[in-house]
């Protein structure tokens, strides 16, 4: 494996299925990719925010350092939190990926985004700016807590989580 592909989903699963803490979490095949890259991994940092990508703007401009961010969106399609500009923004400072709770636009430029993107859809209708949302506190994302430093996992197959790096 190199330094930017990840494990398969798949072989984390066969070789983590028997563990019985909640460390070792899948998530439910209700994602999409929409990004340039098709399987990304790294530890978490989580935003929560209700149709106002604010606080997703200003941390796509920060240094990603191979992070993945995870948003939780209350699972809204009515309005977009990730777009061309932002998906180009967080390829650019090195972010490995963005999970969104929530939906996208641009599609054909987040495809030409040198970084992971899945969400639960795409919706042509932009957020609203409130400076509403918070950072780095653990959100519930389809049923499962996500904490900042977890680490995520996300091929075409599923979106896996861990407390630990695998």
């Amino acid at each position: 494996m190199t330094a930017t592909s990840s494990p398969s989903t798949c072989d984390l699963c066969d070789s983590f299925r028997d563990r019985t803490d909640a460390g070792f979490r899948v998530l439910p095949g209700v994602f999409r990719s929409f990004g340039g890259r098709p399987a990304f991994h790294g530890p978490v940092r989580t935003v929560r925010c209700f149709e106002d990508n604010s606080v997703l703007r200003e941390l796509v401009q920060a240094p990603g350092e191979g992070r993945v961010i995870v948003v939780d969106g209350g699972a809204s399609l009515r309005k977009a939190l990730l777009g061309g500009n932002l998906a180009l923004a967080a390829a650019k400072n090195g972010w490995a990926g963005v999970l969104l709770n929530g939906a996208v636009r641009d599609l054909a430029e987040l495809r030409a985004a040198d970084v992971g993107i899945f969400a639960l859809g795409h919706c042509p209708m932009p957020t609203a700016r409130r400076n509403e949302g918070t950072l780095d506190e653990p959100v519930r994302v389809q049923g499962e807590w996500v904490r900042p430093g977890d680490w995520l996992y996300a091929d075409e197959d599923g979106v896996v989580l861990s407390d630990v790096k695998l």
